[in-house]
């Protein structure tokens, strides 16, 4: 009697963890069985329609935007291919077509990109390096992470009229390479600081511990250890920013740089052109032959930011062989 009561109790508790647990009785007959079996079915096959569906959405977007990509660089191609010769690669400007190149454009984006890596790299690298290093977790940092990550979403024209009202007026450095230097640093800024953020915090903790386990100031273990092993990602997010900086027209042309320059700028204080803005000077005009050198400058311009981008990569896996953790 006791060994039923006990049976019954320990039924009992079974059915009521299950009924808390929310398990579910045990199927009773083959037929509760073969519409569960029933209903799993039509459920998978449903979700993998949806699986296939949404495959061809994504690869058709893709093939189409690259298709959209190739019909316009054929164009470029086509159009641009016959201007390209070394006589259009170091002649000046001019209103003749058949004499026109793009020597002063060329060494204006050379002039106004290197003083930009001048002045952005140092300033955000070093802005990086202190706001995930040294700064201590607080309303005001989170405030300048903020503002850092939406100054990298403003529209370029913004920066222009900063760079027309701040270096070119208030500064007084009149339409020359700095000013379009200094603008484009403040363009490029948040991408560096951005980029060299997210590298720095890449680096494993066990770094920075172990060369603090041997005596090593934090200065010591961030200059010696951590930059060093951040720094595939950090010239990565450099020179795409360089990359993004050498292909802007709307700044510049708010700062001065003007579409003929018949020289080659001399120094910092110098007027300049840049590739875009020549291009964007050949593409207004009604001319169908100015269209054509356009589209050679365009050649050109897409030349250079490959190279950059190649660069890029080649770097970014030379230093990434060395890394041993």
């Amino acid at each position: 009697m006791e060994t039923t009561n006990a049976q019954s109790n320990l039924m009992k508790g079974m059915v009521r963890v299950l009924s808390l647990t929310g398990i579910s009785r045990p199927v009773q007959n083959s037929k509760d069985i073969a519409e569960k079996e029933s209903d799993f079915s039509v459920n998978l096959r449903w979700r993998r329609f949806k699986a296939n569906a949404f495959r061809v959405v994504l690869i058709g977007t893709v093939t189409l935007a690259v298709m959209m990509l190739l019909i316009l660089l054929y164009e470029i191609i086509r159009q641009g291919a016959g201007w390209l010769n070394w006589n259009f690669i170091t002649s000046f400007p001019s209103r003749f077509p058949a004499k026109a190149g793009i020597w002063s454009a060329i060494w204006g984006s050379l002039w106004v990109i290197t003083f930009t890596a001048i002045f952005s790299i140092p300033v955000g690298v070093g802005a990086a390096v202190y706001l995930e290093e040294y700064a201590k977790r607080s309303r005001l940092g989170n405030l300048i992470e903020i503002n850092i990550s939406n100054l990298a979403g403003v529209p370029s024209i913004i920066y222009g009229l900063l760079g027309l009202v701040v270096f070119v007026r208030a500064m007084a450095l009149g339409r020359s390479v700095t000013s379009g230097a200094l603008t484009m640093s403040l363009l490029i800024l948040p991408v560096i600081i951005v980029a060299s953020r997210e590298a720095l915090r890449g680096v494993p903790n066990t770094i920075r511990e172990a060369a603090y386990a041997l005596g090593a100031t934090r200065w010591q273990a961030i200059s010696a250890h951590v930059v060093p092993a951040a720094l595939p990602g950090i010239l990565t997010g450099i020179i795409l920013s360089l990359s993004r900086a050498i292909g802007e027209t709307a700044p510049l042309i708010l700062v001065g740089a003007v579409a003929y320059v018949a020289f080659v700028p001399e120094g910092p204080s110098s007027a300049f052109t840049v590739l875009p803005i020549q291009i964007f000077d050949w593409s207004s005009r009604p001319q169908e032959s100015f269209h054509e050198l356009a589209a050679a400058g365009i050649l050109v311009l897409l030349i250079f930011l490959l190279t950059m981008n190649a660069a890029a990569i080649f770097i970014r896996d030379r230093y990434q062989r060395r890394l041993k953790w």
